[in-house]
């Protein structure tokens, strides 16, 4: 009876929590009819039509045309904005993110380093990771995100023993810029039980000091899963931070459509949940993970129904075949440029074998689903590609959109096959910003590194493709993807493969209405046509007239559904 009444309690201050929450955060609604004139309107359309001005009744796109056109339609009722020459387009969609992750600031130490950071040297990590200790309650998981062991002085990872001097009862993790590795305290190695007798797991490496076995801390890819776990285990009250920080921080942005690029059934109902709330303005793409939710997909047991809303989408099934470059964990045809720990023949390694790929992407093929794979190395795409030729061919598909996530390595050949496959690529292509140098001077070389993310070569084959950030591993700055697909600037200054460059419009669509289309969504986003989402992003200048400067044009107002959930202050 105890327990009866204890469990009644909880839930009765879980529905207060969500109706107090939702009081205070409730979405605000949209006029009756809203003109937006003398602007330039970026339609995105088939046409890339540019116009003056639109019209937008409730939450859906009325009209768009001239300023003269649009106010013919205005009514007692109707708010008028006047643009004043401003930029008006469809909201960004994030094509591969991890949202709510860039939330972490709000729980974990920032460990980046420049040009996204301030951290470098080991000296700035493990100082943050100390003053996060301090801050965090006994018992609780200490944690850090974004450190980059290539940008830091000493050139390397934390170690075991360095956590460990900043605490030996609290779990401490310091997770890499890349998201596919992180370093680990004895603590947290206890907590997932990791010893020194615990093998490698498939897919994955547990690192040990060289010649005795003894763990260093460093877990890559799969190893790091179970830390994963643990470290998403939150309160009610931190999630809400977390979730809220997110999606202020996208809406600032210009970002009306999120992703979550692979979620477990409990950040599913999470995220659903926070969404019907209010918390979170933005739709929602989410994609489930085949290694979270497993047999499910397959039995019956899952129904995309129990997740979704009229803003959340469940999209199609992740699956990871291989790694990072920058962590020497991408699956690569030929060695990395400079050898890691000195083997001159290490190429990387899938994290899923190729005979359980072949099965898993026919598995998944066969029972319907659309199907999103990470892969970076070019012998990791070469598999990728492999495994869905073959699931077509058993169980043909005429519009499959399987999607190619990041495909950073793609060879012109395998660019070629993705067309004929029905494969889309997702470009993470502010990567020649962000690691640009590294990958011709550590990770590629030269030759290599002037043809990642090659948009280009999508073009002349008439692929279409979207460009992602890949947030947090990347702040969510929608218009860096748009320039780094259009300039291949590094952060040292120097053109990473000028023949790899588009046009502006073309990176755009990028970041709208392909980025739509490759989620089946772009029958009511991604473009300004009568009868989509009223889903708008007002920017303070337009691209078009200098692209080298659009990286500091502002977002002046974000609008989703056609309400107002961002003004520039």
């Amino acid at each position: 009876m105890k327990w009866k009444t204890v469990l009644v309690v909880i839930a009765a201050l879980l529905v207060g929590f969500g109706l107090l929450v939702r009081m205070a955060t409730r979405l605000p609604e949209p006029p009756a009819h809203q003109l937006f004139i003398n602007g330039t309107v970026l339609t995105m359309d088939a046409d890339n039509r540019v116009v003056e001005a639109l019209a937008v009744r409730g939450d859906r796109i009325e009209a768009v045309g001239s300023t003269e056109q649009v106010m013919a339609l205005a009514q007692e009722d109707s708010e008028v904005v006047d643009l004043r020459g401003r930029t008006l387009l469809p909201g960004f969609i994030d094509a591969h993110g991890h949202f709510p992750g860039s939330g972490m600031k709000v729980i974990s130490a920032d460990l980046n380093s420049p040009p996204i950071g301030k951290l470098t040297t080991m000296g700035d990590v493990l100082a943050a990771l100390r003053e996060q200790a301090a801050k965090t309650p006994a018992g609780k998981w200490v944690s850090g995100f974004g450190y980059d062991d290539t940008l830091l002085a000493e050139r390397r990872h934390p170690t075991r023993a360095e956590l460990d001097a900043i605490s030996t009862e609290q779990p401490v993790v310091a997770m890499h810029i890349s998201g596919h590795m992180l370093v680990a305290n004895s603590a947290a190695l206890a907590a997932v039980g990791i010893s020194a007798d615990t093998p490698d797991p498939e897919g994955g490496v547990i690192g040990r000091e060289p010649g005795s076995g003894e763990l260093n801390g460093l877990l890559e890819e799969t190893a790091r899963l179970g830390i994963l776990v643990k470290m998403q285990d939150m309160s009610l009250i931190d999630t809400y931070r977390l979730m809220r920080f997110a999606a202020n921080e996208y809406a600032a942005r210009g970002v009306t459509t999120a992703q979550s690029g692979g979620v477990s059934k409990k950040l599913a109902t999470g995220l659903s949940l926070f969404s019907k709330l209010g918390i979170i303005p933005q739709r929602l793409v989410l994609f489930p993970f085949e290694t979270e939710f497993g047999d499910s997909l397959l039995n019956g047991d899952y129904d995309p129904a129990d997740y979704e809303s009229d803003r959340v989408v469940m999209g199609a099934v992740k699956l990871v075949a291989d790694g990072s470059i920058q962590g020497y964990t991408g699956y690569l045809s030929e060695p990395y440029y400079t050898p890691y720990h000195g083997d001159a023949r290490y190429r990387g390694y899938p994290s899923i074998p190729r005979e359980k790929l072949f099965a898993q992407v026919a598995a998944l093929h066969k029972a319907g689903y659309q199907i999103a794979i990470h892969g970076n190395g070019d012998e990791s795409i070469e598999d990728i590609l492999d495994a869905f030729e073959s699931a077509q061919r058993e169980h043909p598909v005429a519009d499959p959109r399987m999607i190619l996530i990041h495909a950073q390595m793609a060879r012109q050949d395998q660019v070629a096959r993705m067309k004929n496959l029905g494969v889309t690529p997702s470009f993470f292509s502010a990567h020649t910003w962000y690691w640009g140098d590294r990958h011709r001077d550590i990770f590629l070389g030269p030759e290599r590194a002037a043809v990642i993310s090659p948009a280009k070569w999508a073009q002349d084959y008439q692929l279409r493709f979207s460009s992602h950030l890949d947030t947090p591993v990347t702040p969510m700055l929608p218009l860096q993807a748009v320039w780094s697909q259009v300039f291949r600037i590094s952060y040292g200054g120097d053109v990473l493969g000028p023949e790899q460059r588009i046009g502006v419009m073309d990176a755009l669509r990028a970041v709208t209405i392909d980025a739509a289309w490759q989620v089946f969504q772009e029958g009511d986003r991604g473009s300004l046509e009568p009868g989509k989402y009223a889903d708008l992003v007002v920017l303070s200048g337009n691209p078009l007239l200098n692209p080298l400067e659009m990286r500091e044009l502002s977002v002046e107002q974000t609008v989703i559904g056609g309400a107002t959930v961002y003004r520039r202050p």
